[in-house]
């Protein structure tokens, strides 16, 4: 009798290689198509160059400086052209940052910072730093991670009705001599919106004028940081603001490396304390190296070096204006469809290339977004409708994430099933999906 695959106790014989691969391959079956992943911010379609520089990389270790040289200097290469993208001053070919595994760890690695030079002010001034604290709107999981890991208080902005995301009245409320900086989001998780940091920075400028607080503001850049410079570079949310002193980003999101890439700069050497940093063997000297992850293969930052070198401005200029014209055009055949209203359109002054839309209010048109969204994953379409947070925590909506690799062809599709999927709903009535059960979206 055929046995299943091993899953509880290791394995007593060998197999195959072929049947142990055909297995495996089976199992993936099961899982969605990424491709039809509109839920992620992820990268989820690579050319084939990316394939073969990935494998090409497979057994280089990017934490082994020495070892892997050619790789470290390329990570550095990238270091300097991303703080070039993000108008930090000039540092000759220096730039002050890091490759890391994804965003969550740059964002990890950019709040440590904020706390070490928080920390050693107070200490300076000969006053307590025990209770530090961090303000910020609507924020994915990592920030809370960091709060609890490094024993920060995290203040975070509630979303409102009419005030989904951190504003200047209400962030000044909640700051004070114990808070290490202010973290804007350029471009919310939760509905694709940029949280413009310009705004903030005026009113901490007021704030220190007036009571001699001196905050600083790190900018969880996790998508908007590989769009705005090529898509809306008139946007002041980067470096040229002087309170921004870290900037994080993904790599593999809108920078369209592959899974496991992320970046975080700092606005000059200052900024990053100097016992944060430890030093490695590096071609007959030493460098600096700073990060939470160790061991991982260099592959993800030599396809993103790949990506640079590839593309340039002009490249990623035509590859994110793609994107948001997709979301536009999902806006634009979406919206009359339903008693839908939009919270993003995809605009590139206004977010990142997705769409988020709720129900109107008082609107029953019979049917939930989550019947929708369970409609559409018969078709294989994984289209998020999940509820908001805080005070908007009885809001529900639905957004579609436009990426490269989901072109005007998909989106005409997705169209199509769309209107398919009201139109089963609207002849057969609707299951009424409760949240838990239905289609939901957690932020990761």
């Amino acid at each position: 009798m055929q046995r299943a695959a091993a899953g509880k106790r290791f394995p007593a014989q060998e197999m195959r290689p072929d049947v142990a691969y055909q297995i495996v391959h089976d199992e993936l079956l099961l899982d969605g198509n990424a491709r039809q992943n509109l839920a992620t911010f992820c990268q989820t379609w690579d050319d084939a160059n990316v394939h073969k520089l990935m494998d090409l990389s497979i057994n280089k270790n990017w934490i082994d400086k020495e070892e892997y040289p050619q790789s470290a200097a390329i990570s550095e290469r990238c270091v300097n052209m991303v703080a070039d993208l993000w108008n930090a001053p000039d540092a000759g070919g220096q730039a002050t940052g890091t490759n890391t595994i994804g965003s969550s760890e740059a964002c990890m690695l950019g709040g440590m910072a904020m706390k070490w030079r928080w920390r050693a002010r107070r200490k300076a001034l000969g006053k307590p730093a025990d209770k530090p604290n961090f303000v910020c709107g609507p924020v994915q999981v990592c920030w809370h991670k960091f709060a609890r890991y490094w024993d920060v208080e995290i203040r975070e902005i509630p979303m409102e009705p009419g005030r989904l995301f951190m504003d200047a009245e209400r962030m000044l409320e909640a700051v004070d001599e114990n808070t290490i900086g202010v973290v804007p989001t350029f471009g919310v998780t939760y509905t694709g919106n940029f949280e413009y940091p310009e705004p903030l920075q005026d009113a901490l400028d007021k704030l220190q004028k007036a009571k001699g607080l001196d905050i600083d503001i790190h900018v969880d850049a996790a998508s908007g940081g590989f769009l705005a410079p090529f898509c809306a570079p008139e946007i002041p949310w980067d470096f040229r603001l002087p309170r921004v002193k870290s900037i994080s980003s993904s790599g593999h999101k809108y920078g369209l490396a592959p899974l496991g890439c992320g970046w975080v700069v700092w606005r000059d050497k200052a900024s990053l304390p100097d016992d944060l940093v430890f030093k490695v063997d590096y071609l007959g000297g030493q460098v600096g190296t700073f990060a939470i992850n160790f061991s991982r293969p260099a592959g993800q930052v030599i396809s993103q070096y790949y990506e640079f070198l590839r593309l340039g401005r002009e490249g990623y200029a035509k590859v994110q204006m793609a994107a948001y014209r997709v979301a536009q055009y999902l806006a634009a055949e979406i919206g009359p469809l339903g008693p839908y209203e939009f919270i993003c359109t995809g605009s590139e002054k206004t977010g990142i290339p997705a769409i988020c839309f709720k129900l109107k209010p008082g609107a029953d048109p019979g049917y939930t977004l989550y019947d929708i969204s369970d409609r559409l994953r018969m078709r294989g379409w994984q289209v998020p409708a999940f509820l908001l947070a805080g005070g908007a925590s009885d809001i529900t909506v639905m957004r579609i994430m436009c990426r490269r690799g989901f072109e005007m062809d998909l989106a005409e599709l997705l169209v199509q099933d769309f209107k398919a999927a009201l139109a089963f709903l609207q002849k057969h009535g609707a299951p009424k999906i409760a949240p838990i059960e239905g289609t939901g979206f957690h932020h990761n």
